[in-house]
């Protein structure tokens, strides 16, 4: 599978990116298709040497099926040669790793205790809903509501019997 990615260079605490099409199979840094692009990201965002890229080149790969890492898409798309990705949601990500593994310790034991109490609020939550549409139906037609409950009865005296049985 084709992918439009970062193959890293420069030196140690200063990384240069070159934005490669290569095989998935292939290592980051290794052997590559074809260099579509460069990115610096120590330069800063407003400047136009931060990001080039070789944008024909680009839409044929993306064409042939190559697909981008999502932060060759926000490059792309910052670039409008693709439509914008959606932003990802990771509210852990901004907790500290401490807190996060203590929150983690938590979580696993609070599950134990609190899941007969989330199990009673969704028997709750059902009945609710399935009473919402008994409304409506009322309003809009009230013969089907009729028949229901004649159609329930049958079953619930079949149910009897069987038991016997």
């Amino acid at each position: 599978m084709l992918k439009l990615r970062l193959s890293r260079g420069g030196t140690k605490k200063r990384p240069v990116y070159k934005v490669v099409v290569a095989d998935s199979r292939f290592a980051r840094d290794g052997r590559f298709i074809e260099k579509v692009g460069f990115f610096n990201p120590l330069l800063p965002k407003e400047k136009k040497e931060r990001v080039g890229l070789e944008a024909e080149r680009i839409k044929y790969w993306l064409g042939q099926g190559a697909k981008p890492t999502t932060r060759v898409a926000r490059i792309l798309g910052e670039n409008e040669l693709m439509p914008m990705p959606a932003n990802g949601n990771n509210p852990i990500k901004a907790v500290p790793k401490k807190e996060r593994n203590k929150k983690e310790e938590d979580n696993k034991a609070a599950p134990k205790e609190e899941a007969p109490k989330e199990e009673a609020p969704k028997a709750e939550e059902a009945p609710k809903a399935e009473a919402a549409p008994k409304e409506e139906a009322p309003k809009a037609e009230a013969p089907k509501a009729e028949e229901a409950p004649k159609e329930e009865a049958p079953k619930a005296e079949a149910a009897p019997t069987e038991e016997k049985k």
